[in-house]
C-alpha cells in the first residue's frame, strides 16, 4: 500500500524561532549593559570585548606594580658593617605589605638597564649614590609618567661616592637644599599642613614627632608643580621670622615632574617615633602618599564650615584694667563678629553690669583658678584635687550664668594647666569646652572623650599679647600687627584654628586697640572663620562623628559614603573628593532613591570635586555616585 506523506499542520515556523532568538539576545545584552551601567557608570563598551590590552591589564594586576630601590652604591659609602639600607628596606617592606601592595626589590642594575619601566611606582628610601645612567634612566622614567616616593637628598652622591650636589633635587622635585637639621635634640617637630590629598583625615598642624639621628634634610619649595605638605621651624621654641622659615623649612613636599609624580620627605620612615598617635597619623600620610602616587581617589572633609580655608576665635580676659574691654566692644560690633570672654568670677560679681553686657558680644567663659606650676623647671605641678577642682568650676559656672543670663560651657584655667581631674570635673559640670596654653599640640582643637562624653580641648596656636608687647615690648602698633600677622600667616598655611588670646591691660588699652581692628580685617580677607569657641566646640562635636569612605569602582566611577555617626545633624559639610586624574562631565547620582543630593563643583585644574552637605542627620548615611569622563576616552 502506497502511504502518503502529508504536510503537517500547524509546523513550526523556523524564521520566527530565529527572530525570538535574536530578540532575547539582544534583550540579554542590553540588560547585562544597563547592570553594568548601574553599578560601573559610564564606560567603555571595548571593554566587554576581550582584546589583547584587557587581558594584558587582567593579568597584570597580580604583578607587582611598585619596586623599592636597594641601591648598593648607596650601600658602599656606609661605614663596614652598616645596616643602615637594610633597616630602611625593611621598613618600607612592612609598611607596603600593611597597603595589602606587592612590591619586588630592584638593584642599581635594574634601572641602569631600563628594565625598571614596568613599575608605576618606584620606591628610593635614602637612595644617597646612584650613577649617571641612574639618574639619567629615573628622569626619563618620571618624565613619561612614573612615580617616585623618595627619601633624603636623592642622588646628592655618584656611583663612586662623590659628591655630585643637588641637581637631580633641583630639577625634578622642584626644591633647592636649604640646611640639614641638627641633631641637637633627639627629635624634631615636624608640623604637617591640612587640606591636603597626601594628609587627607590628618589632623591640621598636627606636630609628627621625628628623630634626627640620620640628620633630616630641610628644603625650599621653589617651582609651582612643587606642593609643600610640612615645616621643621618651630615658632614656639625657634627666633627668625615666621612666613621665611616656614617656606625655607620644607619636611615633605609633592608634585609633578613631566607626566610623573614624586613624594619626597626629608627624612627616613624608620625616623619617626613617638606614641601609637603618631604612628597613626603617620600611617595615613603613607597610605595617602602611595595612592596619590599610583592615582587612586582620595577623599577628606573639610577641616571648617562652608569651605572656609581656617578659622579664628578671639578671645580676650579680664585681667587688670578690666573696663579697657569697652574698647574692644566697640570693634566687636563695628566689625560684626563676636568673642569669647574669659572672666574670674570674683571679678564678675563685682562688675556685674558690664560683665553681663559681654553676652551680648558672644560668648562668657570661666576663668578659674585650680592650681599652678610649683616652678619653671619643676614638670610636676600643684593641681588642686578633684573636689576642689570641682567645687570652684561649678561655682564659677553659677555665678556667671546668674549674672550673663546664658549658659556657660567653657573654661580657661589661670595658667593655661589642667590635668585628668580637670577634665572629669569639667565634664561633670557641663563644660564644653576648655582653653590651654599648652604649646606642643596640634592647632586644631583635640577630643578628650571618657565614656559616653566629650570634651573640647583648644590649644594655644599663637603668640598672644603677653608675648608681643609685655615680654617682646613691642609698643608701637606696626610691629605688633606684623607679629600677629606672621602667626595668622603661618594658621593659614597649616589651615589651623588661629586663637587670637588677649587682655584688658595690654591690647584693649586705646592705644593698642586700632591694632585688633586690622588683624579681623585681614583674617576676613584671608577666608577664616571667624567664630566663638562655643561655636568650634560644636562644630567639631558634630564633625568629629562623620565617616568618609570612597571606592573605585569601574574606569569612571567612585562611589563615596558619608555616614554621621553623631547623634546631632549636621551642616555646611564640604567633601573633598580628589579624582587623581584628569576628568569631565561629572554628574552626581544616590544610590538609593530618595536619598537627598549634594550640591558639588569641579575644580579641573586640581582634579577635585567638592561636595557641599547639610542636613546630614543623626546615624544617616548617604552614598553617592560619581560619574566622570575621562578626556582621553
Amino acid at each position: 500500500m502506497e502511504i502518503k506523506s502529508q504536510k503537517r499542520k500547524g509546523g513550526i515556523n523556523q524564521g520566527l524561532i530565529i527572530f525570538s532568538g535574536l530578540i532575547f539576545v539582544i534583550g540579554s545584552i542590553l540588560t547585562y549593559y544597563f547592570i553594568l551601567r548601574g553599578v560601573f557608570g559610564n564606560f567603555n563598551t571595548d571593554y566587554l570585548i576581550p582584546s589583547p590590552k584587557i587581558v594584558k591589564s587582567a593579568l597584570a594586576k597580580d604583578k607587582p606594580y611598585i619596586a623599592i630601590l636597594y641601591s648598593q652604591y648607596t650601600e658602599n659609602m656606609l661605614p663596614e658593617g652598616s645596616t643602615w639600607l637594610n633597616d630602611n628596606i625593611t621598613t618600607w617592606k612592612k609598611f607596603l605589605d600593611n597597603t595589602n601592595n606587592l612590591y619586588d626589590v630592584i638593584s642599581d642594575e635594574t634601572i641602569e638597564l631600563g628594565q625598571h619601566y614596568k613599575y608605576r611606582l618606584i620606591v628610593l628610601p635614602g637612595s644617597k649614590s646612584l650613577s649617571d645612567r641612574e639618574v639619567i634612566n629615573l628622569k626619563k622614567y618620571i618624565d613619561k609618567g612614573g612615580s617616585v616616593f623618595a627619601t633624603s637628598g636623592t642622588a646628592s652622591f655618584s656611583d663612586d661616592g662623590k659628591w655630585r650636589g643637588w641637581e637631580f633635587f633641583n630639577e625634578v622635585y622642584g626644591i633647592n637644599f636649604a640646611k640639614a637639621i641638627k641633631n641637637d635634640d633627639f627629635t624634631k617637630i615636624h608640623t604637617l599642613r591640612g587640606g591636603l590629598p597626601i594628609t587627607a583625615n590628618i589632623p591640621t598642624g598636627f606636630p609628627l614627632k621625628v628623630a634626627t639621628w640620620d640628620k633630616p634634610i630641610a628644603a625650599e619649595v621653589m617651582d609651582p608643580r612643587a606642593i609643600q605638605i610640612s615645616f621643621w621651624y618651630n615658632y614656639r621654641l625657634e627666633s627668625g621670622l615666621t612666613r621665611e622659615n616656614i617656606k625655607q623649612t620644607a619636611g615633605i613636599v609633592y608634585g609633578n615632574y613631566g607626566k610623573g609624580r614624586f613624594v619626597w620627605m626629608g627624612f627616613e620612615i624608620n625616623s619617626v617615633i613617638g606614641v601609637q598617635e603618631d604612628y597613626i597619623y603617620f600611617d595615613k600620610l603613607f597610605n595617602n602618599s602611595i595612592n596619590w602616587l599610583t592615582y587612586k581617589p582620595l577623599a577628606y572633609y573639610n577641616e571648617w564650615p562652608r569651605g572656609y580655608r581656617a578659622a579664628a576665635i578671639i578671645t580676650p580676659t579680664l585681667s587688670e584694667d578690666i573696663y579697657n574691654i569697652n574698647n574692644l566692644l566697640n570693634v566687636l560690633k563695628s566689625e560684626k563678629v563676636k568673642a569669647t570672654f574669659f572672666v574670674d568670677p570674683y571679678i564678675a560679681e563685682q562688675n556685674k553690669k558690664l560683665v553681663s553686657n559681654l553676652a551680648r558680644y558672644g560668648d562668657v567663659g570661666s576663668l578659674v583658678d585650680i592650681g599652678y606650676l610649683a616652678s619653671v623647671n619643676d614638670t610636676s605641678n600643684n593641681l588642686d584635687d578633684f573636689t576642689t577642682q570641682k567645687e570652684k568650676l561649678n561655682s564659677a559656672k553659677s555665678i556667671l550664668e546668674s549674672i550673663t543670663g546664658k549658659p556657660v560651657i567653657g573654661a580657661n584655667p589661670y595658667y593655661g594647666l589642667f590635668d585628668e581631674n580637670t577634665v572629669q570635673s569639667l565634664i561633670d559640670e557641663k563644660y564644653k569646652f576648655v582653653i590651654t596654653d599648652s604649646l606642643t599640640d596640634r592647632s586644631v582643637p583635640k577630643s578628650i572623650i571618657r565614656g559616653e562624653d566629650k570634651l573640647i580641648s583648644i590649644t594655644k596656636t599663637a603668640r598672644d599679647d603677653y608675648e608681643v608687647i609685655r615680654d617682646f615690648g613691642l609698643n608701637l602698633s606696626e610691629y605688633q600687627l606684623y607679629t600677629y600677622q606672621e602667626d595668622v600667616d603661618r594658621i593659614l598655611f597649616e589651615g589651623g584654628l588661629y586663637v587670637f588670646k588677649l587682655h584688658t591691660e595690654y591690647q584693649c588699652r586705646s592705644e593698642n586697640v586700632n591694632v585688633i581692628k586690622q588683624i579681623i580685617q585681614d583674617l576676613k580677607r584671608k577666608d577664616f572663620w571667624i567664630t566663638t569657641a562655643s561655636e568650634i566646640s560644636k562644630w567639631f562635636e558634630r564633625k568629629d562623628k562623620v565617616e568618609v569612605k570612597i571606592e573605585p569602582r569601574g574606569e569612571s566611577r567612585v562611589v563615596l559614603t558619608v555616614s554621621n555617626q553623631g547623634d546631632k545633624t549636621i551642616n555646611n559639610l564640604v567633601i573633598k573628593v580628589d579624582l587623581n586624574q584628569p576628568a569631565t562631565r561629572i554628574t552626581l547620582n544616590t544610590e538609593i532613591i530618595g536619598t537627598k543630593l549634594a550640591k558639588y563643583e569641579f575644580d579641573k585644574t586640581n582634579k577635585t570635586v567638592y561636595l557641599y552637605i547639610n542636613d546630614l542627620e543623626k546615624g544617616e548615611s548617604r552614598t553617592y555616585y560619581l560619574d566622570y569622563t575621562k578626556p582621553n576616552a
